[in-house]
Order: structure tokens, then C-alpha cells, then sequence
């Protein structure tokens, strides 16, 4: 009897779930992640391991600039907005959510077992309550809080 390739079925299960919730952020990282498997690119897993989180923000933060960078934002929209109470208050909000994706990296780094459980739950998140997979780093550095690890 052959064994069953188990973290394989565990994708199946998150690809399932992306596809039942229509998350298709997931279906694809998942069918990614599978291909590798089937094709037997094992050796790219350390890689993506190691880089996957810094390409991803890179990525995201393109994606978050894109509009300044094709003029669609102008600066004096920037410097209006800046002097707006809401852009003042998103600007403390972003300051806390960066410290925060700090102490969750360094928690994730310092103890690697509440990666699984991060993991999970920001799946769960993503694929029933339409959420974005970025929160794995936020949720590690309230965990962080609650731990009091810094």
C-alpha cells in the first residue's frame, strides 16, 4: 500500500477550501505550492521559505504605489490628505500595524511552533470571512502581546 503524501492532501484541503469559499488567492498559492510538489522541485521550498514573505510585501507594497506612480495620486492629494483627520489617524494606525508585523516576525522567528496555528487561522480567515492572506506577521505580533514577547 502506498503512503499517502500527507502534506499534499493538507494542500487539497486549503485548496478546497479556496475554491468553496471563491478565494482565489489562496487556490492559486495552493495550486502553486502543489505543482512544485508533483513536479518534484522540492529544492525550491527552502527558497521560498526564506524569501516568499519579502517578495510577497514587495509585491504588495508595488501594488500599494502603483496609483502615486501612474499620477492617478498627486502630491498635493498627499499633502491635502495628510492634514485630514482620517489620514492622520491612518498614519498612527499604520505605525502600529508596523510594529506590530515586527514583534510577529520576531516571534515566528523565536518560535517557529505558533507559525502552524498562524498559518491556519489566516486560511480559515481567508477562505470564510473574505479576508487577505497578509495577516500571518499582524497576528503573530498580537500574539506577541498577549505572550509578552517582544
Amino acid at each position: 500500500m502506498p503512503q499517502i503524501d500527507l502534506p499534499s492532501v493538507i494542500l487539497l484541503i486549503f485548496a478546497a477550501l479556496g475554491i468553496i469559499s471563491n478565494n482565489s488567492s489562496i487556490t492559486i498559492a495552493v495550486v502553486f505550492l502543489l505543482l512544485l510538489r508533483v513536479t518534484h522541485l522540492h529544492q525550491a521550498f527552502p527558497w521560498i521559505e526564506k524569501y516568499g514573505l519579502t517578495i510577497g510585501i514587495i509585491i504588495l507594497t508595488i501594488g500599494i504605489l502603483a496609483p502615486l506612480a501612474s499620477g492617478k495620486i498627486t502630491l498635493q492629494a498627499v499633502y491635502e490628505s495628510v492634514l485630514h483627520w482620517k489620514s492622520l489617524l491612518a498614519i498612527l494606525i499604520g505605525i502600529g500595524v508596523a510594529y506590530l508585523g515586527g514583534r510577529g516576525a520576531m516571534l515566528m522567528t523565536n518560535q517557529p511552533t505558533v507559525v502552524t496555528g498562524l498559518v491556519l487561522g489566516t486560511i480559515l480567515g481567508v477562505a470564510f470571512l473574505r479576508g487577505v492572506p497578509v495577516g500571518p506577521l499582524i497576528a503573530a505580533g498580537i500574539l506577541s502581546l498577549f505572550l509578552g514577547k517582544s
